[in-house]
Protein backbone atom coordinates (compact mmCIF):
# COMPACT_ATOMS: atom_id res chain seq x y z
CA UNK A 1 0.00 0.00 0.00
CA UNK A 2 1.26 3.52 -0.61
CA UNK A 3 1.18 5.46 2.55
CA UNK A 4 -1.22 8.39 2.33
CA UNK A 5 -0.37 9.83 5.70
CA UNK A 6 2.31 11.51 7.27
CA UNK A 7 3.39 10.70 11.05
CA UNK A 8 6.23 12.82 12.32
CA UNK A 9 8.37 12.82 15.18
CA UNK A 10 8.71 16.51 16.53
CA UNK A 11 12.08 16.65 18.59
CA UNK A 12 14.84 17.56 15.83
CA UNK A 13 12.66 16.81 13.14
CA UNK A 14 10.29 20.16 13.64
CA UNK A 15 12.08 21.43 16.61
CA UNK A 16 15.31 22.16 17.66
CA UNK A 17 16.06 20.44 20.90
CA UNK A 18 18.83 21.38 23.00
CA UNK A 19 18.32 20.83 26.84
CA UNK A 20 21.97 22.59 27.70
CA UNK A 21 20.44 25.82 26.96
CA UNK A 22 18.08 25.34 30.14
CA UNK A 23 21.33 26.20 32.05
CA UNK A 24 22.94 28.53 30.04
CA UNK A 25 22.76 31.10 32.12
CA UNK A 26 24.15 30.06 34.98
CA UNK A 27 27.08 27.76 33.72
CA UNK A 28 29.46 27.30 30.77
CA UNK A 29 29.08 24.68 28.46
CA UNK A 30 31.69 22.74 30.19
CA UNK A 31 30.42 22.75 33.17
CA UNK A 32 26.43 22.20 31.64
CA UNK A 33 28.07 18.79 30.07
CA UNK A 34 29.61 17.48 33.13
CA UNK A 35 26.56 18.19 35.21
CA UNK A 36 24.52 16.27 32.42
CA UNK A 37 26.78 13.90 32.19
CA UNK A 38 26.94 13.26 36.14
CA UNK A 39 23.57 13.02 36.70
CA UNK A 40 22.77 11.04 32.95
CA UNK A 41 20.41 13.70 32.29
CA UNK A 42 19.49 11.32 28.97
CA UNK A 43 18.54 8.36 31.19
CA UNK A 44 16.07 10.88 33.27
CA UNK A 45 14.86 12.89 30.56
CA UNK A 46 13.74 9.15 29.17
CA UNK A 47 12.00 8.24 32.70
CA UNK A 48 10.39 11.65 31.91
CA UNK A 49 9.37 11.19 28.58
CA UNK A 50 7.62 7.76 29.64
CA UNK A 51 5.53 9.90 32.43
CA UNK A 52 8.00 10.54 35.29
CA UNK A 53 7.70 13.80 36.99
CA UNK A 54 10.96 16.15 36.70
CA UNK A 55 10.73 17.35 40.41
CA UNK A 56 10.96 13.80 41.33
CA UNK A 57 13.49 12.67 38.99
CA UNK A 58 15.44 15.56 40.96
CA UNK A 59 14.57 14.57 44.31
CA UNK A 60 16.33 10.80 43.41
CA UNK A 61 19.60 12.87 43.41
CA UNK A 62 22.26 12.79 45.90
CA UNK A 63 23.87 15.95 45.73
CA UNK A 64 21.50 19.09 46.70
CA UNK A 65 22.67 21.26 43.95
CA UNK A 66 22.52 18.85 41.04
CA UNK A 67 18.73 18.54 42.24
CA UNK A 68 18.48 22.13 42.92
CA UNK A 69 19.92 22.61 39.43
CA UNK A 70 17.29 19.76 37.78
CA UNK A 71 14.60 21.39 39.24
CA UNK A 72 15.16 24.43 36.93
CA UNK A 73 14.26 22.38 33.43
CA UNK A 74 10.42 22.57 33.29
CA UNK A 75 10.44 26.22 34.35
CA UNK A 76 12.73 27.54 31.67
CA UNK A 77 12.15 24.35 28.84
CA UNK A 78 11.08 27.01 26.58
CA UNK A 79 14.64 28.47 26.83
CA UNK A 80 15.90 24.66 25.38
CA UNK A 81 13.07 24.37 22.10
CA UNK A 82 13.98 28.06 20.32
CA UNK A 83 14.16 27.29 16.68
CA UNK A 84 12.16 25.27 14.23
CA UNK A 85 14.18 22.84 12.43
CA UNK A 86 15.71 24.60 8.76
CA UNK A 87 12.81 23.54 6.49
CA UNK A 88 10.82 21.04 7.56
CA UNK A 89 8.36 23.50 8.47
CA UNK A 90 7.95 24.31 4.72
CA UNK A 91 7.36 20.69 4.05
CA UNK A 92 4.38 20.91 6.57
CA UNK A 93 2.88 23.68 4.41
CA UNK A 94 3.19 21.92 1.47
CA UNK A 95 1.77 18.79 2.58
CA UNK A 96 -1.33 20.75 4.24
CA UNK A 97 -1.76 22.60 0.80
CA UNK A 98 -1.89 19.27 -0.67
CA UNK A 99 -4.05 17.93 2.47
CA UNK A 100 -2.22 15.12 3.46
CA UNK A 101 -3.15 14.15 6.72
CA UNK A 102 -0.59 15.13 9.47
CA UNK A 103 -0.13 13.36 12.74
CA UNK A 104 2.80 13.54 14.97
CA UNK A 105 4.21 10.77 18.04
CA UNK A 106 6.69 12.34 20.20
CA UNK A 107 8.70 10.99 23.23
CA UNK A 108 8.05 14.41 24.92
CA UNK A 109 7.28 14.65 28.94
CA UNK A 110 3.94 15.51 29.75
CA UNK A 111 5.29 18.27 31.74
CA UNK A 112 7.42 20.45 29.30
CA UNK A 113 5.03 19.36 26.70
CA UNK A 114 2.75 22.65 27.10
CA UNK A 115 5.96 24.79 27.41
CA UNK A 116 7.40 23.34 24.37
CA UNK A 117 3.53 24.59 22.88
CA UNK A 118 4.18 28.14 24.37
CA UNK A 119 6.96 28.43 22.15
CA UNK A 120 5.75 26.37 19.07
CA UNK A 121 2.03 27.00 19.22
CA UNK A 122 1.35 25.63 15.53
CA UNK A 123 2.20 22.01 16.84
CA UNK A 124 -0.96 22.06 19.06
CA UNK A 125 -3.00 22.76 15.71
CA UNK A 126 -1.60 20.98 12.42
CA UNK A 127 -1.73 17.34 13.50
CA UNK A 128 -4.68 14.70 12.96
CA UNK A 129 -3.88 12.76 16.20
CA UNK A 130 -0.98 13.50 18.51
CA UNK A 131 0.54 11.21 20.73
CA UNK A 132 2.71 12.47 23.42
CA UNK A 133 4.25 9.86 25.26
CA UNK A 134 4.71 11.27 28.68
CA UNK A 135 0.80 11.27 28.35
CA UNK A 136 0.21 7.39 27.66
CA UNK A 137 3.60 5.99 29.86
CA UNK A 138 5.03 4.81 26.29
CA UNK A 139 8.06 5.53 24.13
CA UNK A 140 9.26 4.97 21.02
CA UNK A 141 10.83 2.48 19.69
CA UNK A 142 8.04 0.16 21.64
CA UNK A 143 5.98 -1.22 19.20
CA UNK A 144 3.13 -0.52 21.54
CA UNK A 145 3.10 3.45 21.14
CA UNK A 146 2.89 2.67 17.16
CA UNK A 147 0.10 0.87 17.91
CA UNK A 148 -1.78 3.07 20.23
CA UNK A 149 -1.42 5.53 17.39
CA UNK A 150 -3.35 3.52 14.92
CA UNK A 151 -5.52 2.77 17.18
CA UNK A 152 -6.26 6.43 18.39
CA UNK A 153 -6.80 7.30 14.31
CA UNK A 154 -8.16 4.61 12.73
CA UNK A 155 -5.66 4.16 10.31
CA UNK A 156 -4.01 0.97 9.05
CA UNK A 157 0.14 1.52 9.35
CA UNK A 158 0.35 0.23 5.81
CA UNK A 159 -1.42 3.81 5.28
CA UNK A 160 1.27 6.02 6.98
CA UNK A 161 4.90 6.48 6.44
CA UNK A 162 6.50 7.78 9.68
CA UNK A 163 9.48 10.19 9.96
CA UNK A 164 11.49 10.06 12.84
CA UNK A 165 15.82 11.15 12.89
CA UNK A 166 16.18 8.10 14.85
CA UNK A 167 16.87 5.21 13.34
CA UNK A 168 15.70 2.87 15.98
CA UNK A 169 12.51 4.73 15.68
CA UNK A 170 12.36 4.16 11.84
CA UNK A 171 12.77 0.54 12.27
CA UNK A 172 10.08 -0.24 15.18
CA UNK A 173 7.58 1.48 13.01
CA UNK A 174 8.84 -0.45 9.81
CA UNK A 175 8.16 -3.45 11.93
CA UNK A 176 4.41 -2.87 12.68
CA UNK A 177 3.93 -2.55 8.82
CA UNK A 178 4.62 1.33 8.85
CA UNK A 179 6.70 2.82 5.99
CA UNK A 180 9.59 4.57 7.51
CA UNK A 181 11.77 7.63 6.61
CA UNK A 182 14.95 8.09 8.64
CA UNK A 183 15.13 12.01 8.93
CA UNK A 184 18.45 13.34 8.16
CA UNK A 185 17.31 17.11 6.67
CA UNK A 186 14.56 19.03 5.32
CA UNK A 187 15.99 17.90 1.48
CA UNK A 188 16.27 14.40 1.49
CA UNK A 189 12.75 13.90 3.41
CA UNK A 190 11.60 16.21 0.60
CA UNK A 191 12.60 13.45 -1.83
CA UNK A 192 11.54 11.20 0.21
CA UNK A 193 8.07 12.56 0.22
CA UNK A 194 7.98 13.48 -3.51
CA UNK A 195 9.10 9.60 -4.10
CA UNK A 196 5.71 8.47 -2.34
CA UNK A 197 3.68 10.76 -4.36
CA UNK A 198 2.81 12.84 -1.06
CA UNK A 199 4.64 16.15 -2.35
Amino acid sequence: MTPTQVVFDIGNVLVDWQPHLAWAQDMDRAAIDAFMQRIDFGALNLRADRGARFEDLADSLDDPADRARLKQYVPRYALTVPDRVPGTWDLVDRLIARNVPMHAITNWSLETWPEGLKVHPRLGEIFGTLVVSGAVGLIKPDPAIYRLFCARAGVAPEACVFVDDKRDNCEAARGIGMDAIHFTGADALQAGLTDRGLL
